[in-house]
């Protein structure tokens, strides 16, 4: 098998992975996965798509992160690795498509508007 390259978005994060047979060894810019995602609900998210296809340390994954915060960033993997899972294998498909890995999230940060505080906030407005 060669290596499969998938890409994956969430917010401003983007997640580009390269996958492979192996042991199940994570490393995210070339640091373990753990020590990069330090709480189990991320490690948690990005374990889904393997725990819902049972392909646990079946293989190894090389993961290059960047922009967005910890939780975009781990959402972005999560899309990219169920996108590789499919190609490996499109019998995947219902299992990843029911629980909702494979839907890219459109929502992103709504800019700010000129003459107000913030997207939505406005300043205080003075009638007198």
């Amino acid at each position: 098998m060669d290596v499969i390259n998938a890409l994956g978005r969430r917010k401003k994060a983007i997640a580009r992975i390269y996958l492979q047979e192996g042991k199940g060894e994570f490393t995210i810019n070339n640091r373990d996965w753990k020590e990069y995602f330090p709480t189990s609900i991320l490690q948690y998210v990005i374990q889904q798509p393997f725990m819902l296809t049972n392909t646990e340390s079946k293989y190894d994954l090389k993961v290059n992160l960047d922009g967005g915060g910890i939780t975009g960033q781990a959402e972005a993997l999560r899309l990219a690795i169920s996108r590789a899972l499919l190609k490996i294998d499109p019998e995947y498909r219902p299992v990843l498509k029911a629980n909702g890995l494979l839907k890219r999230d459109p929502r992103m940060v709504e800019r700010k508007k000129p003459g107000q505080k913030k997207a939505r906030k406005k300043f205080q407005f003075s009638k007198r």
